[in-house]
């Protein structure tokens, strides 16, 4: 080399270099990466939707409205068969009840044939007057309606006439008291009540306590058109819960 020819650059020790990057073409290229790695991943999605399992079990419209139908079909069902149960428990109460009112009305009627039987049948104590039973029962705290059975089977086919009382022992304020008939019915001077009948006759009515008054004891005053008139007395408790207790003999009292 000749000493007029100018001098080059010395050479690099680095080895020759690559083209400069512009700052927009760096960006284009991450922005075309990004757009790849985000197609991949909706690629990779949509594959795992058609081809796994969940997805083939997924129903189709058909299948669905056909569900759906199905499920109105049952829930149709369940109303039914709720209303039909609750149909069956209301006629089986009333089933009950009926069977319930049947029992009662059976054992009056067994307690009625027996009753008859006992009093008219061929083995049938001969028995003259009497007050076969007597039930209190409250209205109010002083009010009580009472019946009265009245019987006679001895002299078979003559009419018994007479007239009924009652009269109730008890304490008032300690002391013991009896009220009569008149008392009891709050009319002075009234009568007592009138039957008559061949074998029996049921009598009905009211009678009034005092306040305060604390009932111990009543007794049935049967007082014949002919004859000695007949008591019977009965507790307070045998009168309003009545039993299967023998009821009382009448005691005959010269009038």
């Amino acid at each position: 080399m000749s000493p007029s020819e100018p001098a080059g650059p010395p050479p690099s020790p680095e080895g020759p270099h690559l083209l400069p990057i512009s700052r927009g073409a760096r960006a284009l290229v991450i922005g075309l990466g990004a757009a790849m790695l985000v197609a991949l991943a909706f690629g990779a999605w949509g594959a795992w939707i058609v081809f796994s399992p969940a997805a083939s079990a997924l129903p189709t419209p058909a299948e669905w409205r056909a569900a759906q139908a199905h499920a109105r079909d049952l829930e149709q069902q369940v109303a039914t068969l709720s209303r039909s149960d609750q149909i069956s428990r209301e006629a089986n109460r009333d089933l009950q009840d009926t069977l319930g009112e049947r029992d009662e009305q059976i054992a009056g009627l067994r307690a009625d044939v027996a009753f008859y039987e006992r009093f008219v049948g061929s083995t049938a104590q001969r028995r003259g007057l009497a007050v076969h039973q007597l039930t209190l029962v409250p209205q109010t705290d002083q009010a009580w309606h009472f019946t009265a059975t009245l019987t006679q089977n001895l002299n078979r086919g003559a009419v018994n006439r007479g007239r009924l009382q009652l009269v109730v022992e008890g304490t008032h304020d300690g002391k013991l008291e009896t009220l009569d008939w008149p008392r009891l019915r709050q009319q002075p001077g009234a009568d007592g009540m009138a039957y008559s009948f061949k074998y029996f006759q049921q009598l009905e009515g009211e009678v009034v306590l005092p306040p305060a008054f604390k009932p111990l004891r009543v007794t049935a005053r049967l007082q014949p058109d002919d004859g000695s008139r007949v008591d019977q007395s009965f507790t307070w408790t045998e009168a309003t819960e009545p039993g299967p207790a023998d009821v009382p003999e009448p005691t005959a009292v010269a009038g």
